[in-house]
């Protein structure tokens, strides 16, 4: 198959079964989507949909989560913010891989006197595993899809952006 759009993207959509919780990729099917100076929109004869884009990089290297921050702010861009149940998905999807540590550090921490993301990003929702001494100050995804909060001198594997 042949694609070509001038000042447009092509790429296999992915969709998602949430109620199912998994995750498919349909690589048959291809949309074009072009930029209108604020956001991506997908052609469609019908209609135009907007939509967000997240590169995860799972980092297979164990590191505290000090050290993984520094790597992913040095290397890529930042720790990786998990603000959507959708987002969450596409985490656990990741790391399911059995090389991968059955836990991965992200980007939450648990400063003063709340959890926040490093990046900033608003803390909206949340999916806990279960309540950990306050005094394990680092968020971690599981394999599960839940968080669960970590002693950081701990050494896991890592998700930037």
């Amino acid at each position: 198959m042949q694609v070509h759009f001038e000042n447009e993207i092509a790429f296999p959509v992915l969709t998602l079964f949430l109620s199912h919780k998994q995750l498919y990729d349909r690589l048959d099917i291809w949309e074009g989507l072009w930029w209108n100076g604020t956001r991506f929109f997908a052609r469609s004869l019908i209609s135009s949909r907007s939509f967000f884009c997240l590169n995860l990089i799972v980092i297979q290297e164990e590191k505290t989560w000090e050290e993984a921050l520094d790597h992913c702010r040095e290397n890529h861009h930042d720790f990786t913010s998990l603000l959507s149940e959708t987002e969450n998905l596409l985490a656990q999807n990741q790391i399911q891989d059995s090389t991968i540590t059955q836990r991965v550090w992200v980007g939450l921490r648990f400063l003063g006197d709340s959890w926040m993301w490093t990046n900033g990003d608003p803390l909206e929702f949340q999916v806990w595993d279960q309540t950990c001494p306050v005094w394990k100050r680092c968020g971690a995804l599981t394999k599960q899809g839940g968080w669960e909060n970590r002693d950081c001198e701990e050494k896991l594997h890592f998700i930037c952006v």
